[in-house]
């Protein structure tokens, strides 16, 4: 089964939006003293941004990439001006469908691989649309 992600559009440069950045950080066990002030701001345009022009989003739409964080309904950045290397999670066209998976070059042919052990391997003929690098969980 191929899990598919469907496009929303490319990033636009614009107005930074520069949200707080607290100074301390937040402790998954016991709660620590809350700090009374902000250390900085910081833009997540340029935290997240490297390349306004070629970087896109998609909306995740599956599990077979579960394996390393990527969910169903997540946000997906994805810069087109970045070159594939192995083992990078990548955006790849197969037959027609735009489908993200780990790039296996060390395969023979390269194939795409999925990060959940109950999806197969692809390894028909794909084309890379650009590398994944962040993703977006919303809670």
């Amino acid at each position: 089964m191929l899990d598919s992600i469907s496009y929303i559009g490319p990033i636009h440069s614009g107005l930074a939006l520069s949200l707080p950045l607290a100074p301390s950080k937040v402790h998954c066990g016991f709660p620590s003293a809350a700090e009374d002030w902000l250390e900085d701001k910081l833009d997540l345009n340029q935290k997240l941004i490297k390349s306004p022009s070629s970087t896109f989003l998609f909306r995740v739409e599956g599990e077979s990439m579960t394996g390393v964080g990527i969910n169903d309904g997540d946000l997906l950045i994805v810069d087109r001006s970045i070159m594939p290397k192995h083992g990078k999670v990548v955006v790849a066209m197969v037959g027609g469908d735009m489908t993200v998976k780990r790039l296996n070059l060390k395969s023979n042919p390269p194939q795409l691989d999925p990060a959940n052990p109950h999806f197969k391997s692809i390894t028909e003929e794909f084309t890379v649309w650009g590398v994944v690098t962040s993703s977006i969980t919303e809670l």
